[in-house]
C-alpha cells in the first residue's frame, strides 16, 4: 500500500508528485509515455514559466525544472505504463491496474490523483464531411511530427480553428518552408490568446479568416482540397458562400476536451461547464481520496496554473492518506451565472484559509464585474476592463467570508 498514486507524468503530474512526496507521503507515478514531461517536450517555443518562474522558457525547459526536482525525491516512477482500470475498495482506498513491458501493475493506494491532461477535438466532431483522406491531423499531433521527429505532413496547409497550438504550429510550418494558406475560425472572434495572433500570425503575414469554416475535404486517398465557407452568427455554414482551396494538408485546432475516461468507472459528478470532474479548491472529486488536477480537471491557458493547482492536489492527497478515514468539511457549492463559460472549484472545502479561483467569459465582454454573492449578500466584486474566452482569470478569496449554510452565486 502506498500513500499516494499519481497518473499522469506531464506538468500536472510533475507538480503533484513532488508536492505530495515533500509532505511525507510515499509515491508512485505511472506515466504511459517513455519519458516523463507530457505534451510540453514538444513545445518547442518559449512564453512558459512567465508567472512561475518569472522568466520566458520553453516546454522541455519548464518540464525539466520539475524533472530535476523529482528524481531527487524517492517518488517511485514507472514509465511505459499505461493505466487502464481505477477502482474504489471497500475500506476506501484505491486500486490501480496498469500494463506494462514487464507484465501488470496491480498497486492499492490511499489516494489517487489523475493528471492524465487533455486530448483535442476531431474534424468528425466539428462536422467536416468528405472521405477519410490521408492528410488530415489534430495540431497536437504535427507538433510532435515536426518538432520530435523532423517529419513535415506537406508543403501547403489550411489550418481550422485558431486555438493556440493551431497558431503556433501556423508559424512553425513557415519557418520550415510549407505555405500556410490561412486559418480559419468559424467564431467572429479569434481562438487563442492575442500574444499567438500577433506574434505567430500578424508576424508571418499568415491570413486569419474569421467567421469561416472548413466544411469538405476533397482527394482521393490524399487531401487535395478542402471546401470552406462563411459563417452565420450561430456558427451555421452559408451554403451560398463556399469556394474550394486547393491544398495538401488540413491541421485541426478545434479544442480541448479533459481527458477522463479512467474516471467513468467510478461515481465522479461531472462538470457539464468544464467538461471535467467537479472539484474543490483541494482538487477532490466527489469520491473522497481521488484527487483530479491540471488539464483533466479544466482546460488552462497557462502551464503555470496547471503546476499551482497541482502542487495544491499533490499536497492535500499526502495530507488525505496520512488523516485517512477522518470526513470531509462543510463543503459550499458555487453556481455560475450570466456569460460565464465555469468557474473553478465548484465546491469549496470550508477546511481551507483561502480560495484561488479561476474562471473564463464565455464572450468578449468590456467592463464587467465579476460578483460573488450569498443569500443575497455580496462577499466578493471586482471590475475587468476587458474579458475574453481564451484569456483565463484568477482571483483568491478568504474563506472566512463565506457563510457555511448558503451556496454561492457566481455572476458576471
Amino acid at each position: 500500500m502506498i500513500d499516494v498514486l499519481v497518473i499522469g507524468g506531464g506538468p500536472g503530474g510533475l507538480a503533484a508528485a513532488v508536492s505530495a512526496s515533500k509532505a511525507g507521503a510515499s509515491v508512485m507515478l505511472l506515466d504511459r509515455e517513455h519519458a516523463l514531461g507530457g505534451i510540453l517536450k514538444q513545445c518547442i517555443h518559449d512564453g512558459f514559466g512567465l508567472q512561475r518562474f518569472h522568466k520566458q522558457l520553453s516546454g522541455p525547459s519548464y518540464a525539466q525544472a520539475f524533472i530535476d526536482e523529482i528524481l531527487l525525491l524517492p517518488v517511485d516512477i514507472r514509465l511505459d505504463c499505461f493505466v487502464f482500470e481505477v477502482s474504489c475498495l471497500e475500506d476506501g482506498s484505491f486500486r490501480v491496474l496498469a500494463s506494462s513491458r514487464d507484465g501488470i501493475i496491480d498497486v492499492n493506494a490511499l489516494a489517487v490523483v489523475s493528471a492524465t491532461g487533455c486530448r483535442e477535438r476531431t474534424a468528425r466532431q466539428v462536422s467536416i464531411h468528405g472521405d477519410r483522406v490521408s492528410g488530415v491531423f489534430n495540431a497536437g499531433c504535427i507538433q510532435n511530427l515536426v518538432n520530435l521527429h523532423g517529419y513535415m505532413p506537406g508543403q501547403r496547409c489550411a489550418i481550422l480553428g485558431s486555438g493556440d497550438i493551431g497558431l503556433i504550429m501556423a508559424r512553425r510550418l513557415t519557418l520550415e518552408g510549407a505555405e500556410v494558406v490561412g486559418v480559419f475560425e468559424a467564431k467572429k472572434t479569434p481562438s487563442g490568446l492575442e500574444r499567438n495572433i500577433h506574434q505567430c500570425l500578424d508576424d508571418f503575414g499568415i491570413p486569419l479568416h474569421l467567421g469561416c469554416t472548413v466544411t469538405r475535404t476533397i482527394g482521393h486517398r490524399r487531401l487535395e482540397a478542402v471546401e470552406v465557407a462563411d459563417t452565420d452568427d450561430a456558427m451555421n455554414p452559408i451554403l451560398s458562400t463556399s469556394r474550394i482551396v486547393s491544398v495538401d494538408s488540413l491541421i485541426v485546432s478545434v479544442g480541448l476536451i479533459p481527458e477522463v475516461e479512467l474516471l467513468k468507472n467510478l461515481p465522479v459528478k461531472m462538470d457539464s461547464r468544464t467538461h471535467g470532474p467537479v472539484i474543490d479548491q483541494k482538487g477532490m472529486t466527489s469520491v473522497p481520496g481521488l484527487f483530479c488536477c491540471g488539464n483533466s480537471s479544466l482546460v488552462y491557458d497557462l502551464v503555470d496554473y496547471v503546476s499551482l493547482a497541482s502542487e495544491t492536489a499533490g499536497q492535500s492527497a499526502a495530507k488525505w492518506a496520512k488523516n485517512r478515514g477522518l470526513a470531509r468539511k462543510t463543503e459550499i457549492q458555487v453556481h455560475p451565472s450570466g456569460p460565464l463559460l465555469f468557474i473553478s472549484p465548484s465546491l469549496i472545502d470550508m477546511d481551507s484559509s483561502s480560495v484561488r479561483f479561476f474562471f473564463r467569459a464565455s464572450e468578449e465582454l468590456e467592463g464587467r464585474t465579476l460578483t460573488l454573492c450569498q443569500n443575497g449578500h455580496e462577499i466578493f466584486k471586482r471590475t475587468y476592463s476587458v474579458l475574453r474566452p481564451p484569456q483565463m482569470e484568477t482571483f483568491e478569496i478568504r474563506t472566512e467570508l463565506l457563510d457555511p449554510d448558503h451556496a454561492v452565486e457566481a455572476s458576471l
